[in-house]
């Protein structure tokens, strides 16, 4: 996923004004691309000729990103490439596709292209990106990646099924879109068993309270459904994609294998694996892999994941390892060779291109197509516009953060919905839907009743922004120094079980 570690919870960009020199050029840019498609040019300039424009765009961002230009540069640049894809849709009736010029109609498939733009929206394995104080539009992304909609029905279901309470993540709609859920809980009640599959890109040995959303609800369904689960650390990709050594992206990938162990994971049901190491040592695992591989083309690939003449061959095969874990026959020690066990897997929805390709491919040899969960995106403090980093430590509450370390990132960088001043916030209330300490507190608070009435007080004025402030540090602070007190007692020795494959508890 080049860019975007799996199933950590996606980054947003924000396109914020830059400097004002930028502005200005920015302004005239737009203001250039805006004229030419309002009057003749717009009837003059062919689909491929957008086409031409866009591509060199989205090569002139890349370099710009590689080359760590200032953020109001890459900004300028990003905004002019939205724009654009917005004027070639306009005249081509089509979404663009980098590698795929157009065609006299639209291509079908669940293998579309990952990028995603609605209205000031951009969604794909690299970059999220939003003018919306709110976020990404959810129900727009759920239309246009043909997804299904989490509803109540399939809640309760999940509830009668597993006769446990659904997850809040579940139950307040941080997991919202599902491929194929139906499916498994039928597969379920007819006594037949499925596995889980998620994973981590390690990018860094810090690792932030968005990167826990995925593991702690995993955690839950292997829980209420009692199933093996693999985990994927994608130690190769980070080599492929980020200036880092490969001995240090194995490193990390350990690192964060201790954090993910923290979880509370049983390691009589999970089996954890570095693609740098687990390659070499399954046969299954590799055939799938080259499996994958043969019946993807790289047309398909250029189209869902914008891969150009200019990337690795390493990136442009990437995709294949990913798809691998779908599979049962990749893991021969766990499922002694079966290759009817569906799989489920838990990710935010930026990494939905990844397993469409996946299903696509999944009958052509074989196997059945996995199903998802997809998950709405982490903001970082400075709100669901901004951009969360592991080299900006005020962007996120890391889980190496001390108590009083926690409390000053809330009090200072978390993005307030409230008033500008106390009299105005108790007379008009704040916004709870973009406030950032309300947003955490949706995805780490247990009490549905509590945070109801948190909502109601401040939107009320009842409740000012210090005091909801107050509340995240209450909760998160004794959170993340539980976790840290559980990674400690995770030894090297530890993290080998945990990763050593072999056969679980249980049968098949």
């Amino acid at each position: 996923m080049s860019g975007a570690a799996f199933l950590k919870p996606a980054v947003t960009v924000h396109l914020s004004p830059p400097g004002k020199a930028a502005v200005c050029t920015l302004a005239h840019i737009l203001a250039d691309t805006m004229t030419d498609s309002q009057t003749d040019g717009a009837a003059t300039e062919s689909p491929m000729e957008f086409y031409e424009k866009l591509t060199a765009q989205g090569e002139a961002v890349k370099a710009l990103k590689t080359g760590k230009a200032p953020k109001e540069e890459i900004d300028v640049a990003v905004k002019l490439l939205l724009q654009l894809k917005l004027d070639y849709k306009r005249v081509s009736g089509q979404d663009y596709k980098a590698g795929c010029p157009p065609t006299d109609s639209p291509a079908s498939g669940e293998s579309v292209p990952a990028a995603a733009e609605d209205g000031d929206d951009l969604v794909d394995p690299w970059t999220v990106a939003t003018s919306n104080a709110k976020g990404i539009d959810y129900e727009k992304l759920i239309v246009r990646f043909g997804s299904s909609k989490i509803e109540a029905e399939l809640i309760e279901r999940m509830e009668r099924v597993t006769g446990q309470k659904a997850h809040r993540f579940l139950r307040r709609g941080i997991f919202f879109s599902h491929r194929d859920m139906h499916q498994i809980l039928d597969a379920y009640e007819n006594k037949k068993s499925f596995y889980l599959y998620t994973g981590r890109g390690p990018s860094s040995e810090a690792m932030h309270m968005g990167h826990l959303i995925p593991f702690i609800f995993t955690k839950w369904l292997q829980d209420v459904f009692d199933i093996p689960l693999v985990i994927q650390l994608t130690d190769d990709e980070k080599y492929l994609w980020k200036d880092l050594t490969l001995e240090d992206c194995h490193r990390y990938a350990v690192e964060n294998a201790k954090d993910i162990i923290a979880c509370g994971f049983d390691v009589n049901k999970t089996f954890i694996f570095s693609d740098l190491d687990y390659m070499g040592m399954s046969s299954g695992f590799y055939r799938n892999v080259v499996k994958i591989q043969k019946h993807v083309t790289f047309n398909q690939v250029k189209g869902i994941f914008g891969f150009t003449d200019s990337d690795c061959i390493g990136k442009i095969s990437f995709p294949a390892i990913q798809a691998a874990p779908s599979f049962s026959t990749s893991f021969p020690q766990i499922f002694n060779g079966r290759k009817d066990i569906q799989c489920l897997i838990p990710c935010a929805i930026d990494q939905d291109p990844y397993f469409r390709m996946t299903r696509d491919v999944a009958p052509r040899i074989g196997y059945p197509k996995p199903a998802l969960l997809h998950s709405t995106f982490f903001p970082a403090l400075q709100g669901a516009q901004t951009k969360m980093s592991a080299s900006d430590p005020n962007s996120s509450i890391f889980l190496t953060d001390t108590a009083k370390q926690i409390k000053n990132k809330i009090n200072k960088h978390a993005f307030s919905g409230g008033r500008d001043t106390v009299e105005e916030h108790r007379k008009h209330g704040g916004d709870a839907d973009v406030d950032v300490s309300f947003m955490y507190l949706t995805f780490f608070l247990e009490d549905d009743e509590k945070l109801e009435q948190i909502r109601q007080d401040y939107t009320s004025g009842a409740l000012l922004t210090g005091e909801l402030k107050k509340c995240l540090i209450e909760t998160l602070q004794p959170m993340i120094t539980q976790h840290q007190e559980r990674r400690k007692q995770v030894t090297d020795e530890t993290v080998k079980q945990f990763m050593t494959p072999r056969k679980l508890d249980f049968h098949f």
